[in-house]
């Protein structure tokens, strides 16, 4: 079971149909799915679980980026987490990442920085983000925009993130990370 954690402020806002019923779409043909808001994940849904996926959330939308206690779990979890847009953003502030400006919305080009099983070469992808991330020595960047780090990995973890939106453009990955965690088992 894949359990999406819904990053937007409130629950059951557009935000969620936007940015989290996109996700489960991409999911169900290959996964059983919970959706749990973030306010509301316990350590229940953690365990039963097989992979995270943290959705995104529109461009003002930055709640979770100021509650990191909210996400403990994060640094505690033996699961794979994919962050998107936000939920990279939320897990670069509880790995203690500093957040910069960087303005990227519509198509931009993604260039790859290191090998991995998510993606294998240049691609474009949406992007609708505000903040960039500053990295800390535990991660590595996987691909690059010409403004700022596009996707990064945990280097002992199997937790990664990605600022663009691939359940817009490139569902693939979100299918790639979720077939490597059945692939797992």
């Amino acid at each position: 079971m894949i359990l999406i954690v819904d990053m937007n402020c409130k629950k059951d806002s557009l935000g969620y149909f936007e940015f989290v019923l996109p996700i489960a779409a991409v999911v169900e043909p290959l996964d059983n799915w919970i959706v749990r808001h973030y306010l509301e994940v316990t350590s229940e849904d953690l365990s039963l679980c097989g992979a995270i996926i943290l959705s995104g959330t529109p461009l003002m939308d930055k709640a979770t980026l100021s509650q990191p206690e909210k996400f403990g779990w994060l640094k505690e979890t033996e699961k794979a987490v994919l962050g998107i847009c936000a939920g990279m953003e939320t897990i670069g502030v509880v790995y203690g990442m500093s957040l910069t400006q960087c303005l990227e919305i519509g198509m931009t080009s993604i260039n790859v920085t290191k090998e991995n099983p998510l993606f294998s070469a240049e691609f474009k992808a949406y992007s609708l983000h505000s903040i960039c991330l500053e990295l800390t020595a535990d991660f590595e960047v996987w691909a690059k925009s010409a403004l700022c780090v596009q996707v990064i990995k945990h280097k002992r973890k199997n937790i990664c993130g990605t600022l663009f939106h691939p359940e817009v453009r490139n569902q693939e990955i979100i299918k790639k990370f979720i077939e490597n965690q059945i692939n797992r088992k």
